[in-house]
């Protein structure tokens, strides 16, 4: 009993981490000013007009339309965009042996995967609204994405590589022992012409409006597809759940660590 205790003890710090994450993320979307293009080139000007430009810092809110006159192309399904994740993953068999109380061995087949390739790029882009055009560096962004693609291949096994769109990938010769049987190819996108809601920190350096992370810890940089409320309201309810979830593991946890403990003695 006070081993499982303490298991769920260690759960529940864990949950600690994750619902203080989703808890400041909401306060990031609470506390970010709601603005328009037009109104940050007109603090940026002003502010340029007393003390110089390359000095505005506003954490923001804006929302625009993706905007990208060269967008990155996905590696497996060669889709426009301004951001891109994929991944190929190797599912495979294996065969181990086991032995049983009397000593006799039984081999069996067991199954199991690794990931045998992942990339991420991102572009910056520019973020239109009715009054105007940013730019949006996403480096370091919490940036939401749309699936495109979940597609399982079996192995061909004349084959020396693989591939999938611009992807490929020259097979190993040796295996582990293990046998192939196919490749996993999944990629999202944050894809071009699409609605997004922005909240960083708005700075004009090197002369240009630009959206990008906050130099404050306390402070998210989020690219989101979800409108302010459903963003809001979905962080909300993540940070509720993992705070039940906390109390709960460290509840039960303790109780059975005390339990645990009497009992040994």
């Amino acid at each position: 009993m006070a081993i499982f205790g303490g298991i769920l003890i260690v759960i529940g710090i864990i949950l600690f981490f994750v619902q203080k994450n989703y808890s400041t993320k909401l306060q990031s979307i609470r506390s970010a000013t709601s603005s328009t293009i037009a109104e940050l080139q007109r603090i940026a000007s002003e502010i340029a007009g007393e003390i110089g430009s390359g000095n505005l810092r506003e954490y923001v809110k804006v929302r625009g339309m993706i905007r990208s006159d060269r967008p990155l192309i996905s590696e497996l399904k060669q889709s426009p965009c301004v951001h891109y994740s994929m991944k190929v993953v190797r599912e495979y068999e294996e065969q181990y042996t086991t032995r049983d109380s009397e000593g006799k061995s039984r081999t069996e087949t067991r199954s199991g995967s690794e990931t045998v390739s992942s990339n991420t790029q991102s572009i910056p882009f520019s973020l239109v609204d009715n009054s105007g055009e940013l730019i949006v560096n996403p480096d370091g962004g919490n940036i939401d994405t749309v699936q495109i693609l979940n597609e399982f291949r079996r192995e061909n096994t004349t084959g020396t590589s693989i591939s999938f769109g611009g992807f490929t990938l020259a097979l190993g010769s040796g295996m582990g022992g293990r046998r192939t049987i196919g490749y996993r190819y999944t990629e999202s996108i944050l894809p071009c012409d699409r609605e997004v809601l922005v909240i960083g920190t708005a700075a004009d350096e090197g002369g240009k409006l630009t959206l990008r992370k906050p130099i404050q810890s306390d402070k998210k940089f989020i690219i989101s597809l979800k409108s302010e409320e459903e963003l809001a309201k979905s962080t909300a309810n993540a940070a509720k759940g993992f705070f039940y979830g906390m109390v709960g593991c460290f509840a039960v946890g303790a109780i059975l660590l005390i339990i645990g403990l009497v009992l040994k003695k």
